[in-house]
Parts: structure tokens; sequence; C-alpha cells
């Protein structure tokens, strides 16, 4: 019989609530909340390597942004997330692992205007090995090009890591994966290259980094670290407006996140890509960079 994952809701453990330490299974909310019905929900996504939280601060204050596009205020500061991030660390003795701090309206209103509404934050801590698998790392992942494009920013708070922006990467990763492949790339309103259902985009043309401007999605910490990396390498690393055409015309391709950190694309539909010698280096020194 095949492994039954342990449901999220069901482990032992302790989630950091709403300024308490409670035990994994007792950190619940009510069906009757905002951030449920009217995706009134922020959250981040941080690695822990060798029981250190990988830019911590970054990821506290991007939360409390993010927030802030949303229309409400997180009612801890950066500094004092960051506390308690790490003492659900150290709680749950993670030593490699992920972090999820969420905020989200609770229940005092149950109607598009939440102005009553507290606002809650947890924050979770658990063991997590890599987001691909260790063969997708080193062959490279199998892309296809979603129906779902990322939305105008006139439509949409696409700056903020918001819960409702995430729906169309459910829907374009579960297209995927029933089609075969192992995520989606996902192009803009504009039909540029945008990124995949939960990491950016790098392309590699001719010895240098293209990457897509991010207009109208998240600027990741990673997308930016590995940009600082490459840079410091001497590569030349060019943000523009990518046409999805390009793809003919380039030798490697991969994806970078908290959770995916570095994954080489070895296709997108019918192109196809090395893992080249500059992805591998990057790799490795984005590995050595995270366990200082």
């Amino acid at each position: 019989m095949a492994n039954v994952p342990v449901p999220f809701d069901d482990r032992d453990g302790w989630i950091w609530y709403n300024g308490n330490m409670v035990p994994w299974r007792d950190a619940k909310v009510h069906v009757l909340n905002h951030g449920l019905h009217y995706a009134s929900c922020v959250f981040e996504g941080e690695r822990v390597y060798n029981g250190k939280v990988f830019k911590l601060q970054e990821h506290s204050e991007r939360l409390r942004v993010s927030a802030e596009l949303l229309g409400f205020e997180v009612p801890y500061s950066a500094k004092q997330l960051d506390e308690y991030t790490n003492e659900v660390v150290k709680k749950n003795n993670v030593v490699n692992g992920y972090v999820r701090p969420v905020a989200w309206r609770g229940s005092e209103m149950m109607a598009i205007s939440a102005r009553k509404n507290k606002v809650h934050v947890a924050i979770a801590a658990w063991e997590w090995p890599s987001y691909f698998s260790k063969d997708a790392k080193e062959k490279g992942l199998r892309l296809t090009i979603s129906k779902w494009r990322r939305p105008d920013p006139q439509t949409a708070p696409t700056a903020s890591k918001a819960a409702g922006l995430y729906m169309i990467c459910t829907l374009s990763k579960h297209a995927a994966e029933d089609a075969g492949f192992e995520d989606a790339m996902m192009l803009d309103w504009r039909g540029y290259i945008a990124e995949a259902t939960g990491a950016n985009i790098f392309l590699i043309q001719n010895g240098e980094i293209h990457t897509p401007k991010p207009d109208c999605f998240l600027d990741g910490i990673t997308r930016r670290t590995i940009i600082d990396l490459a840079r410091a390498q001497g590569i030349t690393v060019i943000e523009r407006h990518i046409k999805p055409e390009e793809l003919a015309q380039t030798q490697e391709v991969f994806l970078t996140g908290t959770a995916a950190e570095i994954t080489p694309v070895g296709s997108i539909d019918n192109y196809k890509f090395v893992v080249g010698n500059m992805t591998k280096k990057l790799m490795e020194d984005y590995a050595e960079m995270v366990r200082k």
C-alpha cells in the first residue's frame, strides 16, 4: 500500500498562535472566518538550515507589507515575528525544515467589509526535505505552459504574498500533473513569461541570465538572492519582459524559491534544456551560502 502522508492538522509539535505556544492539534480557526471566505490572508514560506532561518528578517518584513497591501496590519513588529519564529523552530527541534507564518482576518464580521475583524497570526515549523525530488534536481523538471495567467496589477494586489493569488497556481499545477508534467510555467496577462506555480524562473542565453521583470508577480527573496549571487560572480543578469518563443534560444532554465531553492528545468512542453555548468555552479554556491 502506498505511503499516506500525515495530514498537517494531525501532527505532534507546537504552533505559535496569537502570542501563545499551543499544541499542534489545538491550533484551530472557526469555519466562519474572513480569511477562508474572502481570502483576506497572507503568508510566508521560510527555510531552516542547520537550525537557523535563512533571511528571516526579510520574510518577517514582507509578511507585514503583504498584509498592508490587503488593507490590514499584522499586530506584531518584524522584530517580534523574528523572535517568535525562532522560538517555534527551537520548540519543534527543527534543524533543516520549513516555516509557515500566516496572518488572516477573523470572524467578527462575515461580509465583504471586515473593518472590525481581529487579525490573527500563527507560525508553524516542521522538518521538510526538498520540494522537488533528487531526480528532478539532477535531470531537470518537466514543465508545461499553463492556460492561467498572472493578472494585471490593476486587478489584484500582485506584490502581496496573498493566499488568494495562489488559486490559479493550484489549478495550473494540478492540470500539469494530470498531463504528466511536474509543474507549470505561467505567462502574465500580456503573454510574457512570468513564473512557475510557486517559484520564479530564470533563463540562460549565451552565458547571460535573463529573468522576467516582477511587475505582476512576487519578487521572491530567493530570486533577489540568486541575482546578487550571480552578479557577484561577474555574470550578467538582465530583468526584462521575455516572450515564450525565446525559449527556443535558451540553453538552461532554472526555478528559484524558498521551497524550490534552485531547481533546474529540463523541458517546457517541446522546448528542451540542459542542466548546465552555470546552473550547477549556482546551485552549489546557494547551498553553501544558506548553510553558513
